[in-house]
């Protein structure tokens, strides 16, 4: 059976691994209460998690299902990154109103932009539902039982939950399948942008920055949560008003110093803390080489185009962002890898695991996992790469290829259910308007011929010349007529021709041979974590990140990237103007921003040596869904905004090394300096609870 006893994960710990780990925020009473107080803390477990009184965690917000917010007024004002809010922004941005340049700041709530789609998710409770979803599992049954009478039991009990109208509930496996865990949560709609720096300001530094320190990124937007007249969640609606939250976070003036306890608490994504060597070395050796060069060849004609007009770079903004973001990700993750020896010390523990079997007389349940591993894996890589390529092609980079590849979900969905003509089509319509907001054929065809050749595909660059999809006027037209004209239209389009026999071998073969190999390896995965809880049961174990909230504390820290190099952990503003580059797109400065540098006009934002701090580092453990995520100091009180990690560092997902794996963020005295300073919006401001030690 696949639960095992609750004891093996809150295991007896050394006080010499106090770093690393995303901790689930109502477990936190023992062990992590100990670590976060041997580290300064002056936090107890309750002050994070209650659910019969306020707590922190009731300030924190899943921002959109893919970033982290906080509030931080008693009138739902919030906080998450610029980049965060970036396609907000983008959305509410024109040649004559270019926010993305400009910045944007709502002086009275009336100016306030609302945002169709945006909403903000808060935890309510979280309740382990383990015994109840696992009821009946034993080793008898094949994978494919075992999944279905867990989701018979996982549908059962969010169905019978209670819970208030306004509620929902969802479960999340943690562990590889091992425990789960129940999230009460309450889903506000009514999202409106309330300010937003420039992008010379929230994107300072751009793609040559990013993922590196020394780092100089104001990388912060703010929003608004709107409520009904009960103070409960509701659609877009004027006669909404802000939100009174049940914890709002105060604003610490003090700053932070090298070795200061911090605390991070967000919805980190995904991780994988727990793969064998081998699957390291598959990841960074073949999966991530592949991908690294399909999204090379897309930017660097994005990139260009970008640079040469401003209409492209408004509309490709946000697109030139998601893609540049992994693609550097990647390489720094190899790097890092191989940097710290990961794989090599991934076997040093997998050999430690092998004798403990033996020593523990497991050998004959577990052994085989090991040698099972590098027999899988060798099958799978292969399909892996395909179908991520694929990915890359038609869903990531190329918008010509992404309408193809909608087409023909349309089609056959068509194929099955006829009836269902009038139900897919509006869907279709929206996905294709939603392309061509913000589509440019010029810079496509490029991509497309970058790109296509590195998926192993012969290029036909007169499909652009022929097909219907690159007008959205033309496009919509194949979508008239009946059921029969339609699918006519679409299989006589020259860009839909081409593309089909390629998705469908997408979906015929690879997908389902990666499906099918990739079961075997989760299955395996599975056993591997119960194993190494059995057999070394006083390692340090938590759950990989899977969008829930979560807890991991550090300390503020520099660190060594290579030899002879060391960063101390806080920038300042003097180090923006070093790297100022007049109308550089990356590095350019607002005079704004220059003049209040040479008068030096920095109010109470300044630092004890009279510099503003803009970024500093600490050894919190974070990944994608962190950004976002509240800094908070010993005391409960916001003093940053976490958005990045050092590059070498994003192997943290993998392989989490104090030694080298940092994550960064704006010091919360710089955003406080750039709206109150820079923008002028001290209303805002004077919204905040501003605390200062030093001033009691």
């Amino acid at each position: 059976m696949r639960i095992i006893k609750l004891l093996c994960f809150f295991v007896v710990f050394q006080m010499s691994a106090q770093q690393g780990g995303m901790w689930i925020p109502s477990l936190l009473e023992g062990m992590n209460e100990d670590e976060m107080q041997s580290l300064g803390s002056k936090l107890t477990a309750k002050d994070i998690y209650d659910v019969n009184n306020s707590s922190l965690k009731d300030a924190i917000g899943h921002f959109n299902g893919g970033c982290t917010s906080e509030v931080i007024s008693e009138r739902g004002l919030v906080l998450t990154n610029h980049h965060c809010g970036f396609s907000q922004i983008q959305s509410h941005s024109s040649l004559e109103n270019d926010y993305l340049k400009d910045g944007f700041w709502a002086m009275s709530l009336e100016e306030e932009l609302p945002n169709e789609g945006l909403y903000i998710e808060f935890i309510v409770s979280i309740h382990d539902v383990s015994e109840t979803v696992l009821k009946g599992i034993n080793n008898s049954m094949t994978e494919k039982e075992k999944q279905s009478l867990i989701d018979q039991n996982r549908n059962a009990v969010m169905d019978s939950w209670p819970k208030e109208e306004w509620q929902d509930v969802k479960t999340k496996s943690f562990y590889k399948g091992n425990q789960y865990f129940l999230f009460v949560t309450e889903r506000f709609e009514d999202i409106r942008l309330v300010g937003a720096p420039p992008s010379s300001i929230g994107k300072f530094g751009s793609d040559t920055d990013n993922w590196v320190f020394p780092r100089h990124t104001g990388d912060f937007s703010l929003f608004r949560i709107y409520a009904d007249k009960n103070n409960r969640p509701a659609k877009y609606s004027k006669d909404n008003v802000p939100y009174r939250p049940k914890h709002f976070l105060p604003v610490s003036l003090d700053g932070i110093e090298e070795g200061d306890f911090t605390m991070v608490f967000g919805f980190p994504g995904r991780t994988n803390e727990y793969l064998p060597a081998v699957a390291i070395e598959h990841i960074t050796e073949e999966y991530n080489p592949t991908n690294i060069a399909i999204r090379e060849a897309a930017l660097k004609v994005i990139d260009a185009k970008m640079k040469a007009s401003d209409e492209v770079r408004i509309k490709y903004a946000s697109k030139q962002a998601r893609i540049a973001n992994a693609w550097k990700k990647w390489i720094g993750e190899n790097l890092g890898i191989e940097k710290s020896d990961a794989v090599a010390k991934r076997r040093e523990f997998e050999a430690t695991f092998t004798k403990a079997l033996k020593e523990n007389n497991l050998e004959e349940k577990y052994a085989h996992i090991l040698p099972e591993f590098d027999r899988l894996y060798k099958d799978f890589a292969p399909i892996n790469i395909k179908r991520r390529n694929f990915t890359e092609v038609f869903l990531v980079t190329n918008e010509l290829m992404q309408m193809t590849y909608r087409l023909y979900k349309f089609e056959q969905a068509l194929v099955d259910n006829p009836e269902d003509f009038e139900k897919q089509k509006p869907d279709l319509i929206q996905r294709f308007k939603k392309i061509h907001k913000n589509y440019d054929v010029d810079v496509d065809k490029g991509v497309y011929l970058n790109v296509m050749p590195l998926y192993g595909e012969s290029i036909d660059a007169s499909i652009y010349d022929k097909t219907a999809l690159t007008n959205l006027d033309s496009a919509l037209k194949l979508l008239e007529g009946d059921v029969k004209k339609v699918l006519k239209n679409i299989n006589k389009d020259a860009a839909y021709a081409y593309a089909k026999p390629i998705i469908e071998e997408y979906f015929n073969t690879i997908d389902p041979e990666y499906k099918e190999k990739n079961e075997l390896i989760t299955a395996l995965q599975t056993d591997y974590m119960t194993a190494l809880m059995k057999a070394l049961p006083n390692e340090r174990y938590f759950p990989d990140a899977n969008s829930t909230l979560r807890v991991t504390y550090g300390q503020v820290r520099g660190y060594s990237p290579s030899d002879a190099v060391y960063y101390s952990p806080v920038t300042y503003l003097e180090g923006i103007m070093e790297k100022y580059i007049p109308d550089d797109y990356e590095f350019d400065v607002p005079q704004k921003l220059i003049d209040l540098y040479n008068t030096k006009d920095f109010g109470p934002y300044a630092d004890n040596n009279g510099k503003v701090p803009v970024c500093f580092i600490g050894t919190n453990h974070t990944t994608g869904g962190n950004s976002g995520s509240p800094a908070i100091d010993a005391y409960g009180n916001l003093i940053g905004l976490n958005f990045d990690r050092v590059w070498e560092g994003t192997m943290s997902d993998m392989n989490y090394d104090p030694e080298i794996c940092r994550n960064i963020m704006v010091d919360i005295r710089y955003v406080l300096f750039i709206i109150d300073k820079y923008a002028g919006a001290k209303h805002l401001i004077e919204e905040m609870k501003l605390v200062s030690k030093t001033a009691q």
